[in-house]
């Protein structure tokens, strides 16, 4: 299986031929935000506010980076569990984020916002300081008072990725098992 290189902003053309399995080097401008974050983009949203990033073609990581040691951008990041951010993720889908990066299944309702609109990544968990030496720049850009869920601007090169959710309803956490059930057959 080839690796498949993307560059943000991501599009509806870059992610309409993923498939769920499909390893992937990301590269450009994501933004970072967990579950406290979420929910305060949620609350701007509903009082007619924006969001502290547009959100339309992005990617968000769900992460909360260790400190930053001295010469480098970004501390420490693994991925943090998805399913936290579930509760918020479909009004997010109907702004337009188009990616997301975490660990974990994703709800039912999620999934199927996904579908023809966005794709979920996972990071491997465990390789957090791998993950952290993809990151060459680092920015606060929204809730300091978060500390290490303050939401993020980061410049990625070649950050690993897997395709777990695609926008045709595949799910990598449902037909991977399968599909290894069938080769031990």
């Amino acid at each position: 299986m080839s690796t498949i290189k993307l560059e943000t902003p991501l599009t509806f053309d870059k992610i309409k031929d993923l498939k769920s399995g499909d390893q992937v080097l990301l590269s450009g401008v994501i933004y970072t935000a967990r579950d406290a974050a979420h929910k305060r983009f949620i609350e701007a949203l509903d009082k007619g506010e924006k969001m502290p990033f547009d959100v339309k073609n992005q990617v968000i990581y769900y992460v909360g980076p260790t400190p930053t040691k001295p010469g480098f951008a970004f501390g420490s990041g693994g991925p943090t569990t998805s399913y936290r951010m579930d509760a918020y993720t479909p009004r997010l889908i109907e702004e337009g984020l188009i990616g997301m990066i975490g660990k974990g299944k994703r709800s039912d309702t999620v999934k199927e916002a996904l579908k023809g609109r966005a794709v979920y990544f996972a990071a491997v968990g465990g390789a957090a300081a791998l993950i952290g030496n993809c990151v060459k720049k680092a920015e606060i850009i929204a809730y300091e008072d978060l500390q290490s869920e303050a939401v993020r601007r980061l410049e990625v090169e070649n950050l690993p990725i897997i395709v777990v959710n695609d926008i045709h309803g595949n799910d990598l956490y449902i037909q991977g098992p399968q599909e290894y059930l069938k080769e031990k057959e």
